[in-house]
């Protein structure tokens, strides 16, 4: 008997619900192996990381096409039974109308969610003017609704990232963004429990996705106790993986050595995790 998969409808509802109460872990695969990997663990759901795929592909984060993350996107929902969010950058279109339009290709690939940033990727102007990113969240929103889906939005505030670590800018445009019709405000690079609280409380109603990516900071109990609903890893999990290979090849490469290969993976377990896949 064949096993049955949820349908896209099923996931999104389940990926709505997850955002309504509580707090959850959306890990952030690279490709497909990884994310079946997360999914026997137990997350309820995952995320893709647009660094950790672009790196797949020998390319620098932000250095892949349209149609190729598109593609990336559809063969990781089809791969996977739980909801999926996608990392869309900053939506592949300066204008509001190339956004709606890239948004709605987005959602026709059964994502769950997806996020849109504010950053140009021009260092001499890092992010969008305020009025520019918001009709460019609007466009985002009226794509989705437009397409009939539950799919969510989140709003990313890039401010910390790109060197302009001013929180009072970041409130200001998150709950812009959530006026437009942002589901889910996301501000990455706060850490502090002060920031991450403050953002909490700037955006309530609605709920906040915080960035982890590295390790010595808060615990999820600590996390989810300043009412965080979600939790992304961001690339953190591709580099934990591109360290090891690294390390491991540079020592054959380096000293002839092959040590680094301790603690590997055993080949018979990769394979009986994918056999029936």
């Amino acid at each position: 008997m064949s096993q049955s998969h949820p349908s896209i409808a099923d996931k999104r509802r389940v990926f709505r619900r997850l955002h309504e109460s509580g707090c959850f872990v959306i890990p952030n695969p690279w490709d497909i192996g990884s994310a079946r990997y997360l999914q026997t663990l137990g997350f309820k759901a995952l995320a893709t990381t647009s660094s950790g795929f672009a790196w797949t592909q020998g390319r620098a984060d932000g250095g892949l096409p349209r149609a190729r993350v598109l593609a990336h996107l559809e063969e990781m929902v089809s791969a996977t039974d739980v909801p999926l969010n996608a990392d869309f950058e900053s939506g592949f279109g300066a204008d509001a109308a190339a956004v709606a339009e890239s948004v709605r290709l987005a959602v026709e690939t059964g994502v769950a969610g997806l996020s849109i940033e504010d950053s140009t990727g021009n260092a001499a102007a890092p992010l969008f003017e305020l009025d520019v990113a918001v009709e460019r969240v609007r466009a985002a929103r009226r794509a989705i609704d437009r397409t009939g889906s539950d799919a969510l939005l989140i709003a990313r505030a890039e401010c910390f990232l790109v060197g302009l670590p001013d929180l009072g800018m970041t409130m200001g445009r998150l709950k812009a963004y959530a006026d437009a019709g942002a589901d889910c405000l996301y501000a990455p690079g706060i850490r502090s429990v002060e920031h991450i609280r403050a953002v909490v409380a700037a955006v309530s109603p609605k709920p906040v996705n915080l960035l982890v990516s590295s390790p010595g900071g808060l615990t999820l109990p600590q996390i989810a106790d300043l009412g965080v609903r979600r939790v992304s890893v961001g690339g953190a999990l591709a580099r934990a993986a591109w360290g090891g290979f690294m390390r491991a090849a540079r020592e054959i490469a380096e000293r002839g050595t092959f040590d680094g290969l301790a603690g590997a993976a055993s080949g018979r377990d990769l394979d009986a995790l994918f056999r029936d896949a």
